[in-house]
């Protein structure tokens, strides 16, 4: 196994628990995103998940961005797993 794919695959794999965990948040509006850890976490997902948020709307009150970028990660590490 070569170690930079290896190394690759759990970052993005890390990235996936983070978006995970982001997203999990979101849903407890007590939750005060600018104190730490949480603004990590934003800061970390967010750069990531904003440029989609442009292209794709959201569908009522619910936004698919997040689901969209967790298929495109699912997609990558697919791709990441074959090439090793």
């Amino acid at each position: 196994m070569n170690p930079v794919l290896s190394l690759v695959d759990g970052v993005i794999g890390l990235f996936s628990i983070a978006l995970f965990a982001w997203c999990l948040l979101s849903w407890f509006p007590n939750i005060n995103m600018y104190e730490q850890p949480w603004r990590t976490l934003d800061r970390i997902v967010r750069p990531v998940i904003d440029p989609l948020r442009k292209v794709i709307p959201p569908v009522g009150n619910i936004d698919l961005s997040p689901i969209v970028l967790i298929f495109v990660i699912q997609m990558a590490q697919k791709l990441i797993h074959n090439l090793m």
